[in-house]
């Protein structure tokens, strides 16, 4: 007798597997954005290495999650994957829509190359600390 198909039966939509992929499947204005936010976390570390974290685009240093960033329907967001982070910076994210590990934009009003690198440096920090 068959059984009935559940949902865990369904095969699961497959991921991009990089960067790339993953920009490549964006609008062009969301493509061109989070690209301009890829350039940049790069330049702020460039020992971190790209990955995926929680389905999103996202850098590791020294094998640890830094940040992640991406897309979705109504928004862009960057994710510094520290509520510390966020709260320090809380006058630099006035103008942003914010919650405890998320930064949200849109692409009229993405966030700043300076901005981002300042988020990035933090979190450098961040980790170098905790790792003492």
């Amino acid at each position: 007798m068959k059984r009935a198909s559940s949902s865990r039966d369904k095969p699961k939509p497959q991921h991009p597997v990089d960067l790339d992929a993953y920009l490549a499947e964006l609008p062009p204005d969301k493509r061109a954005t989070l690209q301009k936010i890829r350039k940049t976390i790069s330049a702020a570390a460039p020992r971190a290495e790209e990955s995926f974290s929680y389905g999103l685009p996202a850098f590791r240093l020294d094998g640890r999650p830094l940040v992640c960033f991406g897309a979705s329907t109504n928004h862009c967001s960057f994710h510094p994957m520290s509520p510390a982070v966020i709260r320090a910076h809380a006058t630099d994210l006035k103008d942003y829509e914010t919650s405890k590990g998320t930064i949200r934009f849109t692409t009229k009003k993405p966030l700043s190359a300076a901005l981002v690198r300042k988020l990035v440096k933090a979190r450098i920090a961040e980790l170098e600390h905790a790792r003492k």
